[in-house]
């Protein structure tokens, strides 16, 4: 069974990234042009977005674990904050991803691309108020 590559690091993007209807599905469709199973880099399922160095080889079992060479994953909540929205919440990378030069940024460029977006030029959450402080 492979093991799941350690988090070197673990970023929550604040406020959230927000990926429109028409982004999502650009982005959803690149990633599954470039599935991992079929020659490609990315994994993607509902909420978990992985990248990987390389396609990965012929029979592995994603059940196994993550798969060889993972650099990192970006993580997602589907229809929030409103339907068909994505909010992009948080970017995990590993050891491997960081040496090989992969921050967030670039991390949710290389997914976002697909719609021709970067992480910078994304809408953001709207942030609600603070929540009042804890009686003292």
């Amino acid at each position: 069974m492979a093991r799941e590559a350690p988090f070197a690091t673990v970023e929550v993007i604040r406020p959230a990234a927000l990926l429109s209807e028409s982004a999502t599905r650009l982005i959803l469709a690149g990633l599954e042009s470039n599935d991992v199973r079929r020659g490609g880099v990315w994994y993607a399922r509902p909420g978990i977005w992985q990248r990987f160095a390389e396609p990965w080889p012929d029979g592995f079992v994603p059940t196994d674990g993550p798969g060889p060479l993972h650099l990192g994953t970006v993580s997602c909540v589907y229809d929030s904050p409103r339907r068909y929205t994505v909010t992009v919440f948080r970017v995990s990378l590993t050891t491997l991803g960081t040496e090989r030069g992969f921050t967030m940024e670039s991390l949710c460029d290389d997914a976002f691309r697909y719609a021709d977006l970067t992480l910078a030029d994304c809408p953001r959450v709207p942030m609600d108020q603070a929540p009042k402080p804890l009686p003292g």
